[in-house]
């Protein structure tokens, strides 16, 4: 969508609704992001298990915009890097600006908490607050390795390490209700707060009041394509499954118990995120803030539970990508409503900036989703591709990807390309209209197109159908392009999919 299309949206929004970004005071931002969340941890969405009860975030959802559709990332890392740069993982590298820099020269007050896992935090420049997990760093001894719930420390500030004595959901939520009484002190400076809960990632642990709350729940509804093959799809999901049968009742198993106790586990843990969403909405009403701020809620990336075979996300899939992504701003959001426009994570990032009147300070990759905000039903964005990218763990930007690319060609050797131990291979996907394409950075490999309208499970690869083939050329031209707008020099290295009809 043009520019030119935006200004001509948003200057009679003006005039319909009467407020928007363009008369109203700079808004605060509240980005609330989890870890591995998928949208059917989220009641207010259909795919969710029906004895899923999420009151706080339905609420969020009643009062603002639902998106059915969010790729915010594919993994904890590289959606953390997109995150922070408002880039591409080709575009950006552990040196990149974060835009949070930008932001505090332009007169915000910047805030971090929760769990850090990208480069350096950068304390002194990106943010004026900030308590922070540092992931990344060694442990104390004694302390667990996925210690995400219990036996935290947070460095206060860039300063003090201090330890919590809660479970890390509750004090992350305590401390950016501390954070926002503050703030309603200086009602003239606008700020941005990133909070980054560890929840729901493994191993999945509730808080303690939580524990066993779903224990009398119905047996989940399993996936239909939970067990292999799946004779059209790549070679590594042929026969792929991180399950195992039980041996009397054939039910998915996983080394500490079944899929149905792990995935009870894991929206059990979901509950404390809901109430501290709520304890959060309460203060800022209570501070007099909650009807200039913009609160975003959504997720690093979705997982999948059995769907095709995953306990997993980094694939390009629905089930292990899509994030709930909820969007409240009062008197320029309508209430109750929803989108199915796709959307990702950069898309956020650019849009951040324009609701805050803000010049980005380099091209963002990302798209500006203000008027699909003040207008969901906008049809202008039916059309529009969104794109999503995975490269697994080459973060050096593009020079380092181009490097390896030129180095598989040379040797043959591809394996900088996996992903992953079940062999996820990079990924590069996009998405316009019904259809979507997915092609891996592998050489003489499949590549797969599904029509998400008819086949929303994404079981049946139309990429091996010749009837398809126009489509499927359209679609990989249509890529291209979307990585030749955000500057990707890397096409001409990418190998030729295979050809299997």
């Amino acid at each position: 969508m043009g520019n030119a299309m935006k200004s001509i949206c948003l200057f009679w929004l003006t005039l319909l609704v009467g407020s928007t970004t363009l008369n109203a005071a700079k808004p605060n931002i509240l980005y609330i992001f989890t870890d591995d969340q998928s949208i059917r941890t989220v009641s207010a969405y259909t795919e969710a298990q029906p004895w899923i009860e999420t009151p706080n975030l339905d609420r969020l959802a009643d009062q603002g915009l639902r998106f059915r559709y969010s790729y915010t990332g594919a993994k904890c890392v590289p959606s953390r890097g997109s995150a922070l740069t408002g880039l591409f993982q080709h575009n950006y590298n552990r040196e990149t600006a974060y835009w949070p820099t930008h932001f505090r020269a332009n007169g915000y007050y910047t805030g971090m908490i929760g769990k850090w896992h990208w480069s350096e935090p950068r304390y002194q420049t990106a943010w004026d607050w900030s308590a922070i997990w540092e992931h990344h760093l060694p442990r104390p001894p004694g302390v667990p390795k996925n210690n995400y719930y219990w036996n935290q420390s947070l460095r206060m500030h860039g300063e003090e390490l201090v330890k919590l004595e809660q479970y890390s959901t509750d004090a992350y939520t305590d401390l950016t209700i501390e954070f926002l009484k503050e703030r309603a002190k200086e009602p003239d400076q606008p700020w941005f707060f990133w909070l980054c809960y560890g929840a729901v990632h493994g191993p999945y642990t509730p808080a303690d009041r939580h524990i066993g709350a779903l224990a009398d729940a119905p047996e989940m509804d399993y996936p239909t394509d939970m067990w292999p093959p799946r004779p059209d799809k790549p070679e590594h999901m042929v026969d792929l499954v991180m399950m195992e049968p039980h041996p009397e009742t054939g039910k998915p198993m996983k080394r500490y118990g079944s899929l149905d106790e792990m995935v009870k586990m894991y929206h059990e843990a979901v509950m404390a995120v809901d109430e501290g969403v709520g304890r959060i909405m309460e203060a800022l009403e209570e501070t007099g803030q909650l009807e200039n701020t913009l609160v975003v809620f959504t997720s690093d990336q979705g997982y999948a539970m059995g769907q095709h075979g995953f306990t997993l996300k980094v694939a390009p899939y629905d089930a292990n990508l899509l994030a709930p992504l909820l969007v409240r701003w009062p008197g320029n959001v309508p209430a109750n409503t929803r989108t199915s426009v796709p959307v990702n994570g950069v898309d956020l990032i650019r849009t951040f900036h324009s609701v805050a009147g803000i010049e980005p300070s380099i091209q963002l990759d990302g798209r500006d989703l203000t008027d699909l905000f003040f207008n969901p039903q906008n049809r202008n964005w039916d059309d529009e591709p969104v794109l999503q990218t995975y490269f697994g763990t080459l973060y050096g930007g593009e020079p380092l990807i181009i490097e390896e690319l030129t180095k598989a060609h040379e040797t043959g050797d591809w394996s900088a390309f996996i992903t992953h131990k079940t062999g996820v291979r990079a990924w590069l996907m996009v998405r316009k209209g019904k259809f979507k394409y997915i092609r891996y950075v592998y050489a003489d490999y499949l590549d797969e197109l599904y029509d998400m309208e008819a086949d929303p499970e994404e079981l049946h690869n139309l990429a091996v159908r010749p009837e398809y083939h126009e489509i499927k050329m359209e679609m990989r031209a249509l890529l291209s392009s979307e990585l030749e707008k955000r500057g990707a020099r890397f096409l001409p290295l990418l190998p030729e999919p295979k050809q299997r009809y």
